[in-house]
Parts: structure tokens; sequence; C-alpha cells
């Protein structure tokens, strides 16, 4: 068995490997995500997942055999990337804007070997289609603080699942991590994605 090193503080992202038979070991990479500014959304996502993975490889707690992933999810409308909100004013005025509409979410995931030292990079992205909400429902689901959470300022397996009408491609990359990804990511690099089952 191989060990796999989640470079993320997200919770989501950790249960979604649980849930795919895989036990992560947590490092939190502690990047500061302001670092990249002015990226299209697409790169962003890409640079701050291999960020995030660069800072966890050579940390005294991670295991010498292990695959370090690194990931980060920015949403796309119109042109911007759109990570986590800086306060609940400005996720108001997010939702405000995205009601109705559609968006792209860009996750960046970047694998390392760290016996290898080889690397296997990409993007995963998904269409979101959201809700026509009303002024109320963003400003009640604001105020739960979820949004402030997350890229996007929404997520789709928690209470805000209910203003996502609709998703065009793999739903798990919405949640922030794109398993059929990561799966060619690991055999890009020699694992067997059953290899990384606990």
């Amino acid at each position: 068995m191989t060990t796999l090193v989640l470079a993320s503080a997200s919770p989501a992202r950790r249960a979604t490997l649980r849930a795919a038979g895989i036990e992560p070991l947590v490092v939190v990479s502690g990047v500061d995500e302001s670092l990249l500014e002015g990226l299209p959304p697409l790169e962003l996502a890409l640079r701050l997942a291999e960020l995030k993975c660069t800072a966890v490889v050579h940390r005294q707690e991670t295991p010498a055999d292990a695959l370090v992933l690194g990931c980060d999810s920015v949403l796309e409308m119109g042109g911007q990337a759109l990570g986590k909100p800086p306060d609940a004013a400005d996720a108001v005025r997010r939702w405000r804007s995205m009601r109705g509409g559609a968006g792209v979410l860009h996750t960046g995931h970047c694998l390392h070997d760290v016996a290898s030292g080889h690397v296997a990079a990409a993007t995963a992205s998904t269409t979101v289609h959201f809700a026509d909400v009303t002024d109320a429902e963003i400003e009640a689901y604001v105020a739960t603080g979820e949004p402030l959470q997350v890229a996007g300022a929404f997520t789709v397996d928690g209470l805000g699942g209910a203003f996502v009408t609709r998703i065009e491609g793999d739903h798990h990359n919405v949640v922030g991590l794109s398993l059929p990804l990561m799966r060619e990511l690991a055999a890009e690099l020699g694992h067997a994605w059953t290899d990384l089952w606990s």
C-alpha cells in the first residue's frame, strides 16, 4: 500500500478520498494563496496546486515513499477567477451575480512521488449551473458561514447543494478533487489506483 499525503486542510477532499477507499495522511501546506495574482483561472488553479504540493514534499512528517497530492480550486465566472470570498458582503455580491448563471470550477491537481522525485499535474474543469436563488436565500446561506470557507462561495456536498441545478463533468471535481484525474496521474507515475486503497 502506498501512503497518500493530502496537502490540504479541506475536509471535503479528505472525505472524498476516504469514500474512495483511501485514508490520506493530512499535512497542511500553509501556502499563501494571494502569492499568485493575475493568472488566468485554469493556470491559477494548477500553479496553486503545485505550490501546495511542493511545500509539503520536504516536510519532516512526509514519508519518504509517499505520494503527495496538492489541489486547489477556483471558480471561473466571466473570465474572472474566484477563490474563497474575503468576507460575507463579498459572498453575497458573488451569489447575486452567480444566480441563474453558470461557471466553470477548475481544480488543479499536482501529484509528487517523493521516492522518485517525479511529478504529474493537470487541471480538471466542470461546468456548474446555479439556481435562481432569492436574496433571502443568499443572505441565509452566507449567514451559515459555509460560502466563506470554499472556492467560488458554494458547495455541492453541503448546504449549497440545493442551489446547484446541474453539473457538466466530474462531480467529485466540484467537491475539490477529481478521482478519475487523480487515478490517471497516479498511473502516469507508475502507481496502480488500487494500491492506494487502505
